[in-house]
């Protein structure tokens, strides 16, 4: 009962503080792992309903509103905080152990508010835990990302300050529930909540990020900002339209960007962008079985996407680095991080008996049911897609491809033990996801394993990996180099400052020249006031100092009868 009344969150915050005063080592590490376990089992094991509510300027805030949309949320992301754990073991710097832990708390009391003051909490207690683990590399690079970063994490929490005052004001509420389109409050929350879910044109700080994190800290950012974004549309604009479009954009972009990146790390951000695409589509489609599919897609997603950040984290661990054109050939001395690495590819990439397979097809079967059938193809394409640039190009450029000449060593025995159980988890769901069926927010009556989902996707695996060979043979694919890809990031880090310092210098010389007219009309107006009215001035030679104390008492006069009169 006592746990029953303690936020779930605040398990990881009371574990953070005393983190810092444990001795460094196993012992530490040791409580790392304990905190997701405990607190897995509370969440699996927590009755529905509000079980935290609090008083706080004369709101009543909910603090463990739970439910199984929340429930399989945070189930998840007990499950990334205790992997991404796993993998950091070596990790000594206690700043890093201490940002993982607030963020996977942060990330687990928000999927529980049951308000939007509460969400507006955590939602901002995500982005300033989260920045530590890119200022962790502690170089110049990554402490400018890291601001840009936290710029804009921390203005789509104000945009949701702003959006939850309006509402309030609109509604006399601030509960976090659904919410239609159509006044200003609803569109700054709207806004908010796709900021953070890297909408196009709002999502080059997941490219620019990501990748500038620590090792480990890019597994740990992978699992919790963008997936706490799709659990809020989840919970607040279900059903609306609008996303469905924006979803399929979501899914289609990434691919052409990651295709030609050299960063693999890059890559995967932009991956991790396009399977963000699905989930919204299945948000925006709203139905019970969208909805499901979206749930069941974040959890699948989050295990194969750290699966595959943790693997080439491993080679830039061993090797120092994660271009595509400086690798090749590990698998001869990194098998284990191989086999690893393939078992996330083709998780990402739906095979048949592997965890994406079972939860892309429902929302690809949503798309059919309603009749999006343009929205159907535009995720099929998008699918191949994937295949390409996360099941194809990663192991290929990373373990084989040419020969680098590079000889690391197996990654360290806890990465692979990271490593192995997220690989086992995705094809334990992909084999059988009765389990994961039970945990989403709507009864489930879908079989994945029909003949024509099977042999539908094994044909578009098959083609996609065909066109990828051809491509390859024919010298047509784009060959890693070492470049700079430009995104519409470079709108704002390169033309704007740009434009504006050409702009600067016209409108400076303007100001310029109206300060010195400006200055040089004053000094002239006082300079002829003074010699026209000063001691030495023209009318002090014919008007007596008597004759103006007379003028200023009749003045003085006449507003006292005016004042008298009135």
């Amino acid at each position: 009962m006592m746990l029953e009344s303690l936020p779930i969150a605040f398990l990881f915050f009371l574990c953070a503080l005393i983190l810092p005063v444990l001795p460094r080592g196993p012992v530490r590490g040791v409580v790392l792992l304990i905190v997701p376990v405990v607190a897995a089992f509370l969440v699996y094991n927590l009755p529905l309903g509000n079980l935290v509510q609090v008083e706080f300027f004369g709101f009543t805030l909910d603090l463990m509103r739970v439910d199984k949309l929340s429930r399989i949320f945070a189930l998840i992301f007990c499950i990334a905080a205790f992997l991404g754990n796993l993998y950091a073991w070596h990790v000594k710097d206690v700043v890093q152990q201490v940002a993982a832990l607030l963020y996977a708390g942060a990330a687990v009391g928000a999927v529980f508010a049951g308000d939007l003051i509460t969400l507006f909490f955590y939602w901002e207690g995500t982005a300033i835990s989260s920045v530590f683990l890119i200022w962790a590399r502690r170089t110049e690079g990554a402490f400018y990302t890291g601001m840009r970063y936290l710029v804009i994490q921390i203005g789509s929490g104000v945009i949701l300050l702003a959006g939850v005052i309006l509402n309030y004001a609109d509604t006399g509420s601030i509960a976090f529930e659904h919410m239609e389109l159509g006044t200003p409050a609803t569109w700054l929350i709207f806004i908010a909540f796709g900021i953070k879910c890297a909408f196009p044109l709002l999502h080059n700080w997941l490219q620019d990020s990501y990748p500038a994190a620590t090792v480990t800290g890019t597994v740990i950012l992978s699992a919790f900002t963008t997936k706490l974004a799709v659990y809020s549309l989840a919970r607040g604009f279900a059903g609306t339209e609008i996303l469905i479009y924006i979803g399929a954009v979501m899914t289609l972009f990434p691919i052409f960007y990651a295709v030609i990146e050299n960063d693999l790390r890059r890559v995967l951000a932009y991956s991790l962008n396009n399977q963000l695409g699905f989930m919204v589509v299945g948000i925006g489609i709203g139905t019970e079985l969208a909805l499901n599919g979206t749930a069941a897609h974040a959890f699948a997603h989050i295990l194969y996407k750290a699966l595959l950040f943790m693997s080439v984290g491993a080679v830039l661990f061993r090797t120092g680095t994660a271009k595509g054109s400086e690798l090749g050939g590990l698998y001869k001395t990194m098998p284990l991080t191989m086999i690893f690495c393939v078992v996330g590819a083709a998780s990402i990439s739906a095979f048949p008996l592997f965890s994406g397979f079972v939860t892309k097809s429902l929302i690809l079967s949503a798309a059919a049911k309603e009749h999006y059938y343009i929205i159907w193809g535009i995720l099929l394409f998008a699918s191949a897609g994937v295949f390409h640039h996360s099941g194809i190009k990663i192991p290929y450029f990373a373990f084989f491809a040419h020969d680098s000449g590079l000889r690391p060593k197996e990654a360290p025995w806890h990465m692979l033990w990271a490593m192995g159980l997220a690989s086992f988890l995705c094809i334990a769901i992909g084999v059988y996801p009765a389990p994961l069926y039970a945990l989403l927010p709507f009864e489930v009556s879908y079989d994945a394993y029909t003949t024509t989902h099977v042999i539908t996707q094994l044909q578009l695996l098959f083609f996609s990996a065909l066109a990828f060979t051809v491509l390859m043979r024919t010298g047509i694919y784009p060959p890693e180099l070492k470049s700079v890809n430009l995104d519409f990031d470079w709108t704002y880090r390169r033309l704007l400052p740009r434009l504006l310092a050409w702009i600067s210098k016209p409108v400076g010389a303007l100001f310029q020249w109206v300060d010195a007219f400006k200055t040089g009309t004053m000094k002239g107006l006082i300079l002829y006031l003074y010699n026209v009215f000063g001691p030495r001035g023209r009318t002090s030679q014919f008007w007596p100092t008597g004759a103006m104390v007379l003028w200023i008492a009749i003045l003085l006069g006449v507003t006292l009868l005016v004042n008298y009169a009135s």
